[in-house]
């Protein structure tokens, strides 16, 4: 049986849903790019398990070559993408967390209000 066009057209879908998902990193849509990252697994898996069942000719190798490259190069863009918002979150994290500390030590005050005191015992 020649599976050739089943595997074309999964080679198609991969890459469109890498497209997808490059898309919704760049546009910073962050629930979306989770929602179609699990399509992606999913083609992923499917493609896996046909090619285990088939040796791909010489010829669609060739065909499906710039398909695999260009969906390398975008799941490689989504991961770099992913690692600056990360980057973004953590320091946002770490300025939270500096703040619920300086809140929290000024918290401890009770409402008193620290300032210098005139010295009134200094005598001239």
């Amino acid at each position: 049986m020649n599976h050739a066009p089943q595997l074309y057209t999964l080679y198609q879908q991969l890459l469109e849903q890498s497209k997808v998902m490059l898309r919704n990193a760049r546009e910073g849509l962050w629930d979306e790019l989770i929602a179609s990252e699990m399509d992606y697994v999913n083609a992923v898996h499917e493609l896996t398990q046909l090619m285990r069942d088939i040796k791909p000719s010489t010829q669609l190798q060739e065909q499906l070559r710039p398909m695999l490259r260009t969906i390398l190069s975008n799941e490689s863009e989504v991961k770099r993408l992913l690692q600056a918002r990360m980057d973004e979150l953590a320091k946002l994290v770490g300025q939270s967390s500096i703040q619920q500390s300086v809140l929290s030590a000024y918290g401890k005050q009770g409402g008193q209000i620290l300032a210098p005191r005139d010295n009134l015992d200094v005598t001239p």
